[in-house]
């Protein structure tokens, strides 16, 4: 029996697992103690609770328990890294490295820092979403201190040759970071066999609780050191004051575990089911896959239907089916996804793209009725639209616009 409404926006946020909820409940009232509190059993527990999910994240990611700082979120992480190299490494240099297409939690952190006296330099990225690894290496200067690169796209999904950039910032002895919020839990991500630094990723695009993440920080060859940028009780190896939200974590090592069992099949399962539906959705007339066709997560899809507003396509079915136009961090905007411009989508094109994320509790009925939906969706649109009547009758739309 399908439910209504259905959820097709797993990029933006998760549900929680029910398994992750059952981990976490008991440390919402039994054992509530702080971890920090060292000389009693309420503390001991909570202790106990956070060390263990720290070695439950570790293994997700091929990481060594003493590396991975708990904190707030992604975009937590994303400042505490950007920042903590700029401070720390300011008697290196100023030279930060980073691309277009970034989530706005680098994009937004970099600019702040070059208000500070930072260098900053733009990568731009090819049509297909990728950046091109020579120009990466051309940018590198004497005062080039980090490369930040994320691993996979938000909206258009697409994976970074990351190996190919951790080889190039080893070479030139930058510290390379990655925010692969996206990527950790939906596909195989190793910080030895990457090459990553310093990594960024989020409880809830995995089937966890919102506001918990963690940064991954490497602690040898070479050992990276970062500035806090929040004080007050040295928590985190004192990198990241604060009390221990013991649930949360609980909740994120839970679902890391939950991720590193299930995530091939899982991966199987989901482009298989996004193989259906854009085989359908890119059948129709004047549509158009954003990103690489290969090179990309498995579990989500970026269309373009041109000659129709993506807003008016979403408010048409948002009563029964979750749908993005872009990133859930700039969807209060009204402006065209930064993203899909800088791949070279004009204006319309951009504004008329829906993101298809699929995730665990997705149903190959769901897709069936997203299909039906969509298709019947857009023909509605399309008839009621001048620029589709002029585009049906040949006209040369470039020029008209």
């Amino acid at each position: 029996m399908l439910k209504l409404p259905v959820y097709l926006d797993y990029n933006a946020t998760t549900p929680v697992d029910p398994r992750v909820l059952e981990a976490m409940l008991p440390y919402f009232t039994q054992h509530f103690g702080n971890a920090a509190s060292r000389n009693h059993a309420f503390g001991w527990e909570a202790e106990e609770a956070v060390d263990y999910a720290r070695e439950q994240v570790a293994k997700l990611v091929g990481a060594e328990t003493k590396e991975i700082i708990f904190t707030s979120g992604a975009t937590e992480s994303d400042n505490l890294a950007i920042k903590g190299v700029f401070e720390m490494y300011a008697g290196k240099g100023n030279h930060i490295i980073t691309c277009v297409t970034e989530h706005k939690a680098v994009l937004d952190t970099c600019n702040h820092l070059e208000k500070l006296g930072a260098s900053v330099t733009c990568l731009p990225v090819h049509e297909d979403g990728l950046i091109d690894p020579a120009e990466l290496e051309a940018a590198i200067r004497p005062e080039t201190i980090l490369i930040a690169i994320m691993y996979a796209n938000n909206e258009i999904g697409v994976l970074q040759p990351v190996k190919e950039i951790s080889a190039i910032a080893r070479k030139h002895g930058v510290l390379f970071f990655t925010d692969a919020t996206q990527a950790v839990g939906k596909i195989p991500v190793n910080v030895q066999e990457d090459g990553i630094d310093i990594m960024a990723f989020s409880a809830h695009k995995i089937y966890g609780p919102k506001g918990v993440g963690a940064l991954y920080v490497r602690r040898k060859s070479p050992r990276v050191r970062l500035t806090a940028q929040m004080d007050g009780g040295g928590h985190e190896r004192g990198m990241r004051s604060g009390t221990l939200n013991v649930p949360g974590i609980v909740g994120l090592g839970k679902a890391c575990e939950l991720c590193r069992l299930e995530m091939g099949e899982e991966s199987k399962r989901l482009k298989a089911l996004r193989d259906n539906l854009e085989d359908a959705l890119l059948g129709l007339e004047a549509t158009q896959l954003n990103g690489h066709k290969e090179q990309r997560l498995p579990h989500l899809s970026n269309i373009s239907f041109k000659y129709i507003e993506g807003e008016a396509l979403i408010m048409s079915f948002s009563k029964y089916m979750a749908l993005s136009t872009g990133s859930a961090c700039t969807s209060a905007s009204m402006e065209p996804s930064y993203v899909l411009k800088a791949l070279g989508n004009t204006d319309e094109t951009a504004h008329a793209s829906l993101r298809f994320g699929l995730g665990r509790f997705t149903t190959a009925e769901e897709v069936a009725f997203a299909i039906e939906q969509i298709t019947a969706a857009v023909n509605k649109q399309r008839e009621l639209s001048p620029t589709w009547e002029m585009y049906k009758e040949g006209a040369r739309l470039n020029s008209v616009e």
